[in-house]
Protein backbone atom coordinates (compact mmCIF):
# COMPACT_ATOMS: atom_id res chain seq x y z
CA UNK A 1 0.00 0.00 0.00
CA UNK A 2 2.52 2.63 0.70
CA UNK A 3 4.51 1.58 -2.04
CA UNK A 4 1.50 2.22 -4.46
CA UNK A 5 0.57 5.32 -3.07
CA UNK A 6 4.30 6.40 -3.13
CA UNK A 7 4.33 5.90 -7.12
CA UNK A 8 0.43 7.61 -7.31
CA UNK A 9 2.24 10.65 -5.45
CA UNK A 10 5.25 10.56 -7.81
CA UNK A 11 2.72 10.41 -10.36
CA UNK A 12 0.77 13.60 -9.31
CA UNK A 13 3.75 15.53 -8.64
CA UNK A 14 4.25 15.51 -11.84
CA UNK A 15 0.90 16.35 -13.20
CA UNK A 16 0.69 19.39 -10.59
CA UNK A 17 4.17 20.32 -11.30
CA UNK A 18 3.18 20.85 -15.29
CA UNK A 19 0.08 22.23 -14.56
CA UNK A 20 1.24 24.83 -11.88
CA UNK A 21 3.82 26.19 -14.42
CA UNK A 22 0.84 26.50 -16.94
CA UNK A 23 -1.28 28.44 -14.40
CA UNK A 24 1.61 30.52 -13.19
CA UNK A 25 2.03 32.03 -17.12
CA UNK A 26 -1.47 33.70 -17.25
CA UNK A 27 -2.99 34.06 -13.53
CA UNK A 28 -2.11 34.91 -10.29
CA UNK A 29 -4.52 35.03 -7.16
CA UNK A 30 -5.82 38.00 -5.87
CA UNK A 31 -2.69 37.84 -2.80
CA UNK A 32 0.07 38.29 -5.66
CA UNK A 33 0.97 34.54 -5.73
CA UNK A 34 1.04 32.38 -8.24
CA UNK A 35 -2.00 30.67 -9.27
CA UNK A 36 -2.13 26.61 -7.82
CA UNK A 37 -3.48 23.66 -8.98
CA UNK A 38 -4.41 20.09 -7.64
CA UNK A 39 -6.16 16.93 -8.45
CA UNK A 40 -8.45 17.70 -4.97
CA UNK A 41 -9.04 20.88 -4.79
CA UNK A 42 -7.50 24.29 -5.10
CA UNK A 43 -7.35 27.29 -2.82
CA UNK A 44 -7.80 30.59 -4.69
CA UNK A 45 -7.20 32.84 -1.71
CA UNK A 46 -5.39 33.00 1.53
CA UNK A 47 -7.59 32.33 4.54
CA UNK A 48 -7.43 33.98 8.08
CA UNK A 49 -9.67 34.83 11.25
CA UNK A 50 -13.52 35.85 10.27
CA UNK A 51 -13.82 34.39 6.80
CA UNK A 52 -15.97 31.83 5.91
CA UNK A 53 -16.99 29.48 3.18
CA UNK A 54 -16.31 26.45 1.53
CA UNK A 55 -12.86 26.65 1.42
CA UNK A 56 -12.96 27.71 4.70
CA UNK A 57 -14.85 24.31 5.29
CA UNK A 58 -12.01 22.47 3.42
CA UNK A 59 -9.65 23.46 4.67
CA UNK A 60 -10.83 22.94 8.48
CA UNK A 61 -11.40 19.37 7.15
CA UNK A 62 -7.54 19.09 6.59
CA UNK A 63 -6.26 20.48 9.97
CA UNK A 64 -8.86 18.26 12.19
CA UNK A 65 -6.56 16.43 13.68
CA UNK A 66 -4.80 19.27 15.03
CA UNK A 67 -7.94 20.79 18.11
CA UNK A 68 -5.57 20.15 20.56
CA UNK A 69 -6.31 18.02 23.50
CA UNK A 70 -9.21 16.92 24.18
CA UNK A 71 -10.80 18.84 21.30
CA UNK A 72 -12.83 18.45 18.51
CA UNK A 73 -12.81 21.19 15.45
CA UNK A 74 -15.89 22.07 14.21
CA UNK A 75 -16.31 21.60 9.91
CA UNK A 76 -18.86 24.71 9.92
CA UNK A 77 -16.73 27.28 7.44
CA UNK A 78 -16.36 29.70 10.04
CA UNK A 79 -12.50 30.78 10.57
CA UNK A 80 -12.57 30.92 14.63
CA UNK A 81 -10.40 30.93 17.39
CA UNK A 82 -10.47 27.24 17.45
CA UNK A 83 -9.61 26.82 13.18
CA UNK A 84 -6.60 29.14 13.58
CA UNK A 85 -5.28 27.36 16.53
CA UNK A 86 -5.69 24.25 14.51
CA UNK A 87 -3.97 25.84 11.76
CA UNK A 88 -1.12 26.66 14.31
CA UNK A 89 -0.39 23.38 14.77
CA UNK A 90 -0.22 22.23 11.45
CA UNK A 91 2.05 24.44 10.49
CA UNK A 92 4.16 23.80 13.58
CA UNK A 93 3.74 20.13 12.78
CA UNK A 94 5.73 21.13 9.36
CA UNK A 95 7.90 23.57 10.30
CA UNK A 96 6.37 26.32 8.78
CA UNK A 97 5.77 29.95 9.86
CA UNK A 98 3.30 29.66 12.06
CA UNK A 99 1.32 32.41 12.21
CA UNK A 100 -2.36 31.14 12.03
CA UNK A 101 -3.06 32.26 8.49
CA UNK A 102 -3.84 29.80 5.52
CA UNK A 103 -1.52 31.10 2.61
CA UNK A 104 0.61 29.52 0.04
CA UNK A 105 2.81 27.24 2.24
CA UNK A 106 0.41 26.06 3.97
CA UNK A 107 -1.43 25.03 0.79
CA UNK A 108 1.20 23.51 -0.11
CA UNK A 109 2.03 21.47 2.21
CA UNK A 110 -2.05 20.26 2.40
CA UNK A 111 -1.23 19.46 -1.81
CA UNK A 112 1.75 17.91 -0.87
CA UNK A 113 -0.21 15.70 1.45
CA UNK A 114 -3.43 14.34 -0.84
CA UNK A 115 -4.38 12.17 -3.16
CA UNK A 116 -6.40 13.35 -6.35
CA UNK A 117 -9.64 11.57 -4.35
CA UNK A 118 -8.78 13.68 -1.48
CA UNK A 119 -7.45 11.27 1.25
CA UNK A 120 -4.24 11.70 3.16
CA UNK A 121 -1.49 10.00 1.36
CA UNK A 122 -0.82 7.69 4.09
CA UNK A 123 -4.68 6.14 4.07
CA UNK A 124 -6.98 4.98 1.34
CA UNK A 125 -10.91 4.44 1.22
CA UNK A 126 -9.85 0.89 -0.18
CA UNK A 127 -7.96 0.26 3.73
CA UNK A 128 -11.00 2.02 4.93
CA UNK A 129 -13.63 -0.01 3.65
CA UNK A 130 -13.22 -3.96 3.33
CA UNK A 131 -17.00 -4.28 3.87
CA UNK A 132 -18.50 -3.55 0.38
CA UNK A 133 -17.68 -1.59 -2.68
CA UNK A 134 -20.22 1.59 -1.94
CA UNK A 135 -20.09 2.03 1.76
CA UNK A 136 -24.35 1.55 1.97
CA UNK A 137 -25.91 -0.55 4.80
CA UNK A 138 -24.77 1.93 7.45
CA UNK A 139 -26.34 3.49 9.80
CA UNK A 140 -25.69 6.40 7.64
CA UNK A 141 -25.93 7.72 4.09
CA UNK A 142 -23.32 5.68 2.23
CA UNK A 143 -22.32 9.38 1.06
CA UNK A 144 -22.08 10.27 4.86
CA UNK A 145 -20.27 7.36 6.00
CA UNK A 146 -17.74 7.81 3.05
CA UNK A 147 -17.24 11.47 3.83
CA UNK A 148 -16.76 10.14 7.91
CA UNK A 149 -14.08 8.47 6.60
CA UNK A 150 -12.31 10.86 5.15
CA UNK A 151 -12.23 13.27 8.20
CA UNK A 152 -11.16 10.39 10.61
CA UNK A 153 -8.29 10.09 7.61
CA UNK A 154 -7.42 13.42 8.07
CA UNK A 155 -7.10 13.00 12.14
CA UNK A 156 -4.97 9.70 11.45
CA UNK A 157 -2.62 11.12 8.82
CA UNK A 158 -1.65 14.10 11.69
CA UNK A 159 -1.62 11.48 14.67
CA UNK A 160 0.88 10.11 12.21
CA UNK A 161 2.62 12.28 11.93
CA UNK A 162 3.28 13.23 15.69
CA UNK A 163 4.44 9.65 16.31
CA UNK A 164 6.94 9.57 13.53
CA UNK A 165 5.64 9.23 10.75
CA UNK A 166 5.58 5.54 11.52
CA UNK A 167 2.59 3.03 9.76
CA UNK A 168 -0.67 2.84 11.52
CA UNK A 169 -2.36 -0.38 10.44
CA UNK A 170 -5.93 -0.66 10.62
CA UNK A 171 -7.41 -3.86 10.81
CA UNK A 172 -11.07 -2.95 10.67
CA UNK A 173 -12.98 0.47 9.07
CA UNK A 174 -16.47 1.01 7.74
CA UNK A 175 -19.05 -1.32 8.75
CA UNK A 176 -22.57 -2.20 7.16
CA UNK A 177 -24.91 -3.33 9.66
CA UNK A 178 -24.45 -7.29 8.26
CA UNK A 179 -20.80 -7.18 8.08
CA UNK A 180 -21.09 -5.46 11.55
CA UNK A 181 -22.97 -8.22 12.91
CA UNK A 182 -20.81 -10.80 11.28
CA UNK A 183 -17.57 -9.76 13.87
CA UNK A 184 -19.72 -8.92 16.61
CA UNK A 185 -19.68 -5.32 16.98
CA UNK A 186 -21.60 -2.80 19.03
CA UNK A 187 -25.36 -2.51 17.74
CA UNK A 188 -24.04 1.36 18.22
CA UNK A 189 -20.46 0.82 16.72
CA UNK A 190 -18.82 4.29 15.24
CA UNK A 191 -17.51 1.35 12.46
CA UNK A 192 -21.22 1.82 11.33
CA UNK A 193 -20.97 5.55 10.99
CA UNK A 194 -18.12 5.12 8.65
CA UNK A 195 -15.32 6.90 11.33
CA UNK A 196 -14.78 4.10 13.32
CA UNK A 197 -11.72 2.42 13.09
CA UNK A 198 -9.13 -0.38 14.77
CA UNK A 199 -6.04 0.15 15.08
CA UNK A 200 -2.98 -2.49 14.94
CA UNK A 201 0.67 -2.13 14.50
CA UNK A 202 3.65 -1.19 14.59
CA UNK A 203 3.18 1.29 18.02
CA UNK A 204 1.85 -0.18 21.12
CA UNK A 205 -1.91 -0.09 21.78
CA UNK A 206 -1.61 2.11 24.37
CA UNK A 207 0.58 4.61 22.86
CA UNK A 208 -2.07 4.94 19.90
CA UNK A 209 -4.92 5.66 22.57
CA UNK A 210 -2.59 8.14 24.38
CA UNK A 211 -1.71 10.21 21.13
CA UNK A 212 -5.52 9.84 20.10
CA UNK A 213 -6.54 12.40 22.79
CA UNK A 214 -4.78 15.22 20.82
CA UNK A 215 -6.26 14.40 17.32
CA UNK A 216 -9.81 14.71 17.53
CA UNK A 217 -11.02 11.80 18.74
CA UNK A 218 -13.84 11.93 20.67
CA UNK A 219 -14.13 7.86 20.98
CA UNK A 220 -11.48 6.36 21.98
CA UNK A 221 -11.31 2.33 23.50
CA UNK A 222 -8.24 0.30 24.31
CA UNK A 223 -6.57 -1.83 26.22
CA UNK A 224 -8.37 -2.45 30.11
CA UNK A 225 -11.43 -1.81 28.01
CA UNK A 226 -13.94 -4.92 27.29
CA UNK A 227 -12.81 -6.81 23.96
CA UNK A 228 -9.93 -4.19 23.13
CA UNK A 229 -6.86 -5.79 24.64
CA UNK A 230 -5.81 -6.34 21.07
CA UNK A 231 -6.25 -3.24 19.59
CA UNK A 232 -7.07 0.37 20.11
CA UNK A 233 -10.41 1.93 18.59
CA UNK A 234 -11.39 5.04 17.41
CA UNK A 235 -13.76 7.16 16.44
CA UNK A 236 -16.10 10.19 16.39
CA UNK A 237 -18.92 10.17 18.90
CA UNK A 238 -21.32 13.22 20.03
CA UNK A 239 -19.63 12.97 22.69
CA UNK A 240 -16.36 11.84 24.49
CA UNK A 241 -16.14 8.30 25.79
CA UNK A 242 -12.86 7.29 26.11
CA UNK A 243 -11.82 4.05 27.90
CA UNK A 244 -8.32 2.24 28.49
CA UNK A 245 -7.87 2.12 31.85
CA UNK A 246 -4.59 -0.25 31.41
CA UNK A 247 -3.02 3.04 30.05
CA UNK A 248 -4.02 5.37 32.44
CA UNK A 249 -7.46 7.03 30.00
Amino acid sequence: MERRKLRQRLAQAVTAGVMAVAASLVAVTATGTAAQADGCYTWGRMLSSGMTGEDVRQLQIRVSGYPGYGAVLGLDGAYGPATRAAVIRFQQAYGLAADGVAGPQTFNQIYALQDPDCTPVSFSYAEWNRCNSDWSGGAVSASTARFNALVSMWKLQAMRRAMGNAPIYLSSGFRSYSCNNAVGGASNSRHLYGDGIDLVGSHSFCALAQQARNHGFSNILGPGYPGHNDHTHLGNSPSRSWSAPSCGI
